[in-house]
């Protein structure tokens, strides 16, 4: 007998995410990357020599913890540190050359995976996944109290007929 809990909702989220993260994380070693760092690689290939509280509001985590990350980063010589001219406390991050590369193949590896996790459904499905994602996600940040980084704006093309 199937666990009732392996119905909910909740656990098919759970274990999708799971195994989302596992996957992402195998592609990722190919480049030679932990899950996060891409995500250092592709705002610094935006917007390159963030604050170090710059990326640690927009990774939405500690500065220690966006701190570790860019030291891993800084050994792989994916990143380099700079002091600012005139106020040696403020720190900026820099991509390497060898950094800018890696950030490049980012968007491949992001493609495969979206790829991979929705093989299977049509176009019609995937637009119907979406939207129901954005509004259990919409519920849970209104009831933490947080906004989730949501926007209350659908992606263009993603309104079912059904509405």
């Amino acid at each position: 007998m199937k666990d009732p809990v392996q119905k909910t909702i909740g656990y098919r989220l759970t274990h999708t995410a799971r195994l989302q993260k596992a996957l992402s994380a195998r592609l990722l070693a190919a480049l030679g990357l932990f899950p996060g760092q891409e995500a250092v690689l592709k705002m610094l290939s935006e917007q390159d020599g963030r604050t170090m509280g710059d990326l640690a509001t927009a990774l939405r985590v500690r500065p220690p913890t966006a701190s570790k990350t860019i030291a891993r980063l800084t050994t792989q010589g994916l990143v380099e540190r700079r002091a600012t001219d005139g106020d040696g406390r403020l720190v900026r991050v820099f991509l390497t050359d060898a950094g800018r590369e890696r950030g490049a193949s980012i968007d491949g590896v992001w493609d495969q995976l979206e790829a991979e996790m929705v093989t299977g459904l049509d176009s019609k499905e995937r637009k119907r996944l979406r939207k129901l994602l954005r509004k259990v996600e919409k519920n849970l940040a209104l009831r933490l109290g947080a906004d989730g980084g949501l926007d209350d704006e659908a992606e263009a093309g993603d309104e079912d007929e059904d509405n």
